[in-house]
């Protein structure tokens, strides 16, 4: 009787045990399960609206360059509306009627600035057979740097008059906030509209692969990510991150010979027009042919590969964009981190903000454009820059006698020659 009696609360205790391991394996079962679902859900929202920006953007690729960049130019206005709000204090706003207008009147300063520069050449070419739209664009073109600056001493001063006591600190940080937008996300995405107008491929490209090391990383550490890549985002893991490389390397070189071979995508624009581009292939989109090895003949039906020499040259930006690109996502984690959001904005579902969207994006479009201007640009001017240049320059009687001079040292040369 004293060993059964002392049994029963061993048994009892061993009973209460299994029946609490029970109910914390279906505790943790229906959390694992919830979390599940969450996951995926979250996956399937990500897919749609992943869906939607890719037909949306090759429409918007169809239409155009002149489309392309107006696209670019709505995505600006987006994030700077994103980051604009990030700082921004309703309190302090209301006792500052007008205060907000003058980040906007900066920031369209900037734009205006900018695209002015890159695309004051196409602009010229545009109207070059209406004499009158000439002469006044040539005088918007020669007047532009002047005018750009007017109006951001306009709101220097704007800014300065409108100085409050005891919101000094607010509004100072304010004007910093923007300048700051301005020069690390605006400038940096202007490169891309540059890009688009040497040939919508240098646009395309780029874009594109960021486009494809992203989702390639999201798929490789949905199902494989084991180990973290950066304490700054946790959810980016070395098994994305590699698989995400690999893809993007290959894409890269695929997606140039494909791209290539249209002449909408590679020809360059040289004015502001929409119509339908016909041009002579570069030498980088001539494909040349290499032979293959003799044992690989032997096995495969191929005797010869075409290999275009841009494909060499999309590998490099593959490999900036699998290495280098992402980095610009880690900045933008760690900006998130330090005020304390999960995203910049809310208007894509699934993605977040568009800010959160171009982080890699403007990192790669300047990578793009400066390589482009160093390893793929011939070092010589164009016919059509050197006669814009004459014509917005040179008086009427000027041109006439450069046209005399040169008339003559044709023929001389000619002469010599013959």
């Amino acid at each position: 009787m004293q060993n059964s009696g002392s049994q029963t609360p061993r048994v009892r205790h061993r009973k209460r045990s299994s029946e609490g391991f029970q109910e914390a394996s279906k505790a943790n079962g229906s959390h694992l399960l919830v979390h599940d679902q969450n996951k995926y859900r979250s996956m399937l929202i990500r897919t749609y609206s992943t869906v939607w920006m890719i037909g949306g953007f090759a429409l918007v690729i169809y239409l155009g360059h002149l489309y392309i960049a107006a696209m670019i130019v709505v995505i600006q206005i987006f994030m700077a509306k994103e980051l604009f709000n990030l700082l921004r204090r309703s309190h302090e706003d209301r006792q500052l009627p007008g205060f907000r207008m003058l980040n906007w009147h900066f920031f369209f300063t900037a734009m205006l600035f900018v695209y002015g520069r890159i695309l004051s050449q196409q602009l010229v070419n545009t109207v070059t057979t209406d004499m009158v739209l000439y002469k006044l664009v040539s005088k918007l073109v020669k007047y532009h740097m002047i005018a750009c600056y007017a109006l951001y001493i306009a709101g220097f001063v704007w800014f300065i008059v409108t100085l409050k006591k005891k919101m000094y600190k607010y509004q100072f940080s304010q004007y910093a906030w923007t300048h700051m937008i301005l020069i690390v996300v605006f400038t940096q995405s202007a490169f891309t509209v540059a890009n688009i107008f040497e040939g919508i491929f240098w646009f395309l490209l780029p874009a594109t692969l960021i486009v494809i090391n992203d989702i390639a990383a999201y798929i490789f550490g949905f199902f494989f990510g084991r180990t973290p890549l950066i304490k700054l985002s946790p959810k980016k893991t070395w098994e994305g991150f590699i698989g995400a490389s690999f893809t993007t390397m290959i894409s890269a070189f695929l997606l140039a010979s494909i791209m290539g071979r249209f002449k909408w995508l590679t020809c360059p624009r040289k004015d502001l027009s929409t119509g339908w581009l016909q041009c002579d292939p570069d030498p980088f989109f001539r494909p040349e042919y290499y032979t293959l090895p003799r044992w690989f003949s032997q096995l495969f039906p191929w005797k010869e590969v075409a290999i275009m020499p841009v494909q060499w040259h999309a590998l490099c930006l593959g490999l900036f964009a699998s290495i280098i690109a992402p980095f610009g996502g880690f900045f933008a984690s760690g900006f998130k981190r330090a005020f304390k959001i999960k995203d910049f904005g809310d208007s894509i579902p699934g993605h977040g903000g568009i800010t959160d969207r171009m982080d890699c994006q403007m990192v790669m479009a300047v990578f793009a454009y400066i390589y482009h201007q160093s390893f793929v640009v011939a070092m010589n001017l164009s016919v059509e820059t050197i006669l814009g240049q004459i014509l917005m320059n040179l008086t009427l009687e000027e041109q006439q006698s450069l046209f005399m001079k040169l008339g003559q040292m044709i023929n001389e040369t000619m002469t010599v020659q013959s």
